[in-house]
């Protein structure tokens, strides 16, 4: 089972804060401009990191794209993540790059931006809107260079002033999580109808030009007439490859192919954008939409519920092969999937309280029991990555750590911490007593049979979720919990309260699911950083704010070689380990899939994206021979 409550990372804009259909907010990826710069700049037609880009100025497609892919059909599926104010489970507002209300899933397919991604490559984005970009020698000042050709949905054509507009706005009235991404940049001032020019402050992150160039880009007519954070249901004006069409809020939303799209004809775009509507329809019930996805309401589903993928594919459209089920690899880093614990609030405070916690989930009884042995336990931060520390820190991590000696615990200088494993009983004696002999080093006290803070407060915690589907995950660690005198629950509430709630730090333990991508970078200021800790909306959901952190997540961010990225990034992994933030729950190396059998793909996926959305189509032959339920 994995539960996506916030965002899982899209990759085709990989800057673009909600940028994909499945996707959500991007890791925010470090640059290097092709070549060197010459003193007095360069262009380049696209921009990368640690190395030369991998398409050449004349590409004419990406490669795991099928260029002459038809166009038409339809692809319906259920929104499985979140980003920015985007809620997989409703939705009351369209406009999805602000604090204010649950935004629609798909929003991003409606902007384009200055640049966009190769899912074929980590890091590296090509110009869409820009056509080119010159960078100054000292890589603080970027002029974006615009295709004339770019238009709006109306006919009107994007210019400079409308990325002017977009930047601006998004800084000063964003989503908090967008605004503090961009508080690298200085200015954004109109050359020309079609030339860009970007400053950057002095002392900027390495990723700072191109969270610019991956932001979405807004009509300043438009929003001329409509304020720009405020929630609404009146579809945008927009200029990328899909518009909002038919509608019913909470329920379903239908995305339209613009067949006169001013880009379709780019080498990014050849062979992708190929469905003629992409629908949303909105479950709050995962039972419910498996059963809608029986029914034909769905034509594509991802599976993240280890027990019906393997007890309940059973019904007569898999049988006779009219439902497909596939198993396809996943070669981005698993991310992180945990129950976080807000140590904002005083009774998780002390880390000998959050490390017992740790030892009272038995992930061995609840695979085996619940999960069906699919998934393996996550352990880091950085999941199956080279960022992934382990064992005791290697020379070159010793001489990065060393620096902060006085201000870390001695703890980060041996083994890293990785989570208990039990006898698989579902109540593990030995590590219950460990949890019991911690809890009472912290000072908490019994009282018969209840466990009592160090304050004298009864030790109660409650486990927030705006679903139930991970109720049976976490009930035996309850049970546990209990076990130990400290009186714990599940808690369901709606999607707007949850929101609500956990925007503002309102809970003790959440689950979230996210990742940090092949070059990690911005994002970890984002998670981990002190300046979001107290940040509404912000992702840094245990409120962590560690200066060591904050100190080596800036050298991340200015570091010249991936090899040095690398190690800074499992000192980190090595300190919030041994931070116990967390109780660290489970991951698996793969998409698993079905989907009803009218659609036809490439002959290869991209690297670092299944590309389901983009690069797959509706297949006429199939669907004549498949006749889909109501369809």
């Amino acid at each position: 089972m994995t539960s996506l409550k916030r965002p899982v990372f899209s990759r085709r804009s990989a800057l673009q804060l909600c940028s994909g259909f499945l996707g959500t907010i991007g890791p925010l990826r470090p640059f290097r401009v092709l070549g060197e710069a010459a003193p007095a700049g360069a262009e380049t037609y696209g921009l990368s990191i640690f190395g030369d880009l991998a398409l050449p100025p004349d590409f004419k497609s990406l490669a795991y794209v099928n260029p002459q892919a038809p166009k038409g059909g339809e692809i319906a599926l259920q929104p499985t993540g979140g980003g920015a104010n985007v809620d997989p489970t409703t939705f009351d507002s369209f406009n999805v790059y602000i604090l204010k209300g649950d935004g629609a899933s798909g929003m991003g397919a409606v902007f384009d931006s200055l640049m966009a991604g190769n899912s074929d490559e980590p890091d590296a984005l090509y110009g869409l809107v820009a056509k080119k970009v010159w960078v100054s020698a000292d890589k603080l000042t970027y002029r974006f260079f615009l295709r004339k050709e770019a238009r709006f949905h109306d006919g009107a054509p994007l210019t400079a002033h409308d990325v002017v507009f977009s930047l601006n706005i998004l800084k000063q009235q964003g989503h908090p999580a967008i605004a503090q991404s961009l508080r690298d940049l200085d200015s954004a001032t109109a050359e020309a109808d079609d030339v860009v020019t970007v400053k950057l402050k002095k002392g900027r992150s390495r990723e700072a030009a191109l969270i610019v160039a991956g932001q979405p880009i807004f009509s300043a007519a438009y929003y001329g007439k409509h304020a720009f954070n405020e929630t609404t249901l009146e579809p945008p004006l927009g200029s990328g490859p899909y518009k909002v069409g038919s509608f019913d809020a909470g329920h379903f939303i239908v995305y339209e192919r613009i067949a006169d799209y001013w880009g379709k004809d780019l080498p990014l775009n050849v062979g992708q954008n190929n469905f003629d509507r992409i629908r949303f329809e909105y479950f709050a019930d995962r039972k419910v939409a498996f059963e809608a996805f029986k029914a034909g309401v769905f034509t594509f589903r991802e599976e993240f519920t280890s027990a019906v993928w393997s007890t309940q594919y059973t019904f007569a459209a898999v049988k006779d092969g009219r439902i497909k089920r596939e198993t396809l690899p996943d070669q981005l880093p698993l991310g992180t999937q945990a129950w976080f614990l807000n140590i904002r609030r005083d009774k998780f405070k002390d880390i000998r309280i959050r490390e017992a916690l740790e030892q009272c989930f038995d992930f061995e009884w609840t695979n085996r029991n619940i999960m069906y042995g699919l998934y393996h336990r996550t352990v880091s931060y950085f999941q199956n990555s080279p960022m992934m520390a382990s064992g005791k820190p290697s020379p070159e991590e010793l001489a990065i750590l060393s620096a902060f000696k006085a201000k870390l615990p001695e703890a980060v200088f041996g083994d890293v911490p990785v989570p208990p494993v039990s006898d698989g009983s579902g109540e593990d004696r030995t590590l219950l007593r460990k949890a019991n002999d911690l809890l009472l080093a912290a000072g908490c006290k019994r009282d018969g049979a209840n466990l009592l803070l160090p304050d004298g407060k009864p030790f109660e915690i409650e486990f927030l979720d705006f679903d139930n589907a991970l109720e049976p995950h976490t009930a035996p660690f309850i049970r546990n919990l209990n076990l130990l005198g400290i009186t714990a629950r599940f808690r369901t509430v709606d999607p707007a309260q949850y929101k609500q709630r956990t925007d503002n730090f309102d809970y003790d333990i959440v689950t979230s699911r996210f990742g940090l991508g092949l070059t990690p970078g911005e994002a970890m200021r984002a998670y981990f950083g002190s300046q979001t800790a107290n940040l509404p909306g912000s992702y840094n959901i245990s409120g962590i704010a560690d200066p060591v952190i904050d100190a080596l997540i800036e050298q991340a961010l200015t570091v010249d070689t991936r090899e040095k990225l690398t190690y800074i990034c499992r000192c980190i992994d090595r300190i919030l380990r041994c931070g116990h933030y967390w109780v660290p729950m489970w991951n698996k190396p793969n998409h698993l899939v079905a989907y009803w059998d009218v659609f036809s793909r490439p002959a290869r996926s991209a690297k670092y994206d299944i590309g389901v959305v983009s690069t797959w189509w509706y297949d006429t032959d199939k669907a004549a021979r498949v006749h889909l339920p109501g369809h």
